[in-house]
Order: C-alpha cells, then structure tokens, then sequence
C-alpha cells in the first residue's frame, strides 16, 4: 500500500504501477464519498459540490487527479463495498 502525499502531482502519479494507481484511486475515492455524503446530509436539497467545504473541493480534486490517469492508462477503477468507503 502506497502512502499518498498531501500534494497529488503528476509527477507523483507516473511513480506508480497501475496496480497501485488503482489501489490509491480507489481508497481516496473512498474518502471523497465519505465526505461528500456528510456535506449533502448536512445541506440537503441545497448541496452542490462546487459550492462545499474546501476539505471537500480538496478531496475531489485528488480523486480527479486520479481518476484522470486511470482513464490515461485504460485502467478500470473497481468500487468496493460501502464499508470500505467508510475507512
């Protein structure tokens, strides 16, 4: 398991085999969701994702990063259960 930096970088990204791309994408997608649902549960009907927490804006924009390379490489990200999402 690869430790992730604060700072994801393509720099960083090009590091990584594709199987621990998909190992990371998949655990900070996990956290993006995590955080997601707690801003649409606390917003509710007014949630929109360009309008939530920087702690929220931060974690898309990792996940994105690396969602962008897995499709570079035709990589397919496997999405596990909910309580893997909740790590």
């Amino acid at each position: 398991m690869r430790v992730v930096p604060e700072v994801i970088d393509w720099n960083w990204i090009t590091t990584l085999t594709d199987e621990d791309l998909l190992d990371v994408e998949r655990r900070v997608h996990g956290k993006f969701v995590v955080l997601e649902r707690r801003e649409k549960k606390l917003r509710g009907a007014k949630y929109e994702l360009c309008r939530g927490s920087a702690e929220l804006m931060q974690a898309w924009d990792r996940w994105g990063r690396l969602a962008n390379a897995t499709r570079e490489r035709s990589l397919r990200p496997v999405r596990g259960t909910k309580a893997e999402a909740e790590e």
